[in-house]
């Protein structure tokens, strides 16, 4: 009987400067996970630039044993903001389990072309992925659809501007692109979204990126309890924010928190 062959993952190097950059990131660390301010820019997982994603910064934090933290969920590219990972492969499972059964609750704020036409509400319209060429889409399309996946957004408007709003988002599903594609499909899609129909200037001034940005993440602790984690907006958002005429309470940023 042959052994059965287990693929070894093998560490990367990563230069004195990039570990004290990730290092720079964690907004909250014990034994069970590590919370993260993902920078705009930086890719998650398989990216293509030639700079490591974060999932390849993450060999900072290797133990002696080994192990490294994981990757429990995804940030596209240019959105910034609260990022997990599990310390543990048994945290991991157990987090994994908890975004599978939607006992994970998301926060986000987003800058957009235009205010929804109502001040808050629910987002349910199903979601498609289409590939054109070497890119991936997401589409609304109709329940019957044989493609189609079920797809649910809370939305509220925080401030509203010529032009322009600042929206705190709640997924309730975890769709590629979701938020970005239901915000365009209600006619405010997000400042920056080239993808999506999103304006690349604002107030005057171009827009750098996509204004998206993971604000808290409220889950289920492995160790017991709920845990609920924050990250300021960064100064690009702040400053596209500012040229739209909008506003966000400024306030210091808050430690993790344990939940009632």
């Amino acid at each position: 009987m042959g052994r059965k062959s287990r693929a070894i993952e093998r560490p990367i190097a990563l230069s004195a400067e990039e570990a004290a950059f990730v290092r720079g990131l964690v907004i909250h660390e014990d034994a069970e996970v590590l919370a993260l301010n993902k920078p705009a820019g930086l890719s998650s997982q398989a990216g293509r630039a030639k700079s490591h994603t974060l999932d390849e910064l993450l060999w900072a934090f290797v133990k002696p044993s080994g192990s490294r933290p994981r990757l429990v969920h995804r940030l596209d590219r240019d959105t910034s903001g609260v990022f997990l990972t599990a310390r543990t492969k048994p945290a991991a499972g157990f987090l994994g389990k908890a975004i599978m059964g939607r006992r994970v609750r998301k926060t986000y704020l987003a800058i957009t072309g235009g205010a929804p036409e109502a001040d808050s509400g629910v987002i349910d319209r199903p979601l498609r992925r289409e590939e054109v060429g070497r890119e991936a889409y997401m589409r609304v399309c109709d329940p019957g659809h044989p493609d189609a996946e079920p797809a649910l957004t809370r939305y509220r408007t925080l401030c509203r501007g010529e032009g322009a709003a600042l929206v705190e988002l709640s997924p309730e599903t975890g769709r590629m692109h979701q938020l970005r594609v239901h915000l365009a499909s209600i006619g405010s899609p997000i400042l920056g979204d080239v993808r999506y129909g999103g304006a690349l200037t604002a107030g005057g001034r171009p827009v750098p990126r996509l204004m998206l940005h993971a604000l808290a993440l409220e889950f289920p602790h492995p160790a017991g309890g709920r845990l609920r984690i924050e990250a300021e907006p960064p100064a690009d958002f702040m400053a596209v924010l500012k040229a739209a005429g909008l506003s966000f309470r400024e306030r210091a940023p808050r430690p993790a928190v344990p939940c009632p």
